[in-house]
């Protein structure tokens, strides 16, 4: 039987290959830190949304909204358009339960100065259950930051998934 050796051609192929492995991760991080922390500044301005909401506090929720933004709700009979002023006028006026919208399942998708966020929610005046449906927002990255431009939502009583832990 012959001696096994190896050859310095081979160790210096597993040698450059892990390089090349390294090299690939050390480049890739900083993209996908990036993203996620790009990802993680779209998702504070929508949970500030429903922060606000709980807190009954319009001007934390304004700070959120491009001043142009717009608010749908998709219904099946049609599209029922929004007001923001009014969305913030009622997040703003005493109301004798909490308003809590719980969301899960949310997907972000970034690209250069726009971002759109689709997720899951559950509503609940208090500890009543509402309705449920899916929020979709799309932002817009101004110089102060990540700002909501539109929001539509569909609404629903029957057929809900509820939150993790609810």
């Amino acid at each position: 039987m012959g001696r096994r050796t190896h050859s310095p051609l081979t160790n210096h192929g597993s040698t450059m290959s892990r390089f090349a492995v390294l090299l690939i991760l050390v480049l890739c991080a900083p993209a996908s830190l990036r993203a996620q922390a790009e990802e993680n500044q779209v998702m504070t301005v929508i949970n500030r949304v429903f922060d606000a909401m709980r807190a009954g506090d319009s001007a934390m929720a304004r700070t959120a909204f491009d001043s142009t933004a717009r608010l749908m709700t998709a219904m099946p009979d049609g599209l029922r358009l929004g007001s923001l002023n009014a969305f913030l006028n009622a997040v703003g006026s005493p109301h004798d339960a909490v308003w809590d919208e719980p969301i899960w399942d949310w997907e972000v998708q970034i690209d250069g100065p726009l971002a759109q966020v689709w997720t899951k929610y559950a509503f609940y005046l208090g500890d009543r259950f509402s309705h449920c449906g899916v929020d979709a927002f799309q932002l817009y990255r101004r110089p102060e930051g990540w700002k909501i431009i539109q929001l539509i939502d569909t609404r629903r009583q029957e057929g809900c998934e509820m939150p993790p832990g609810r």
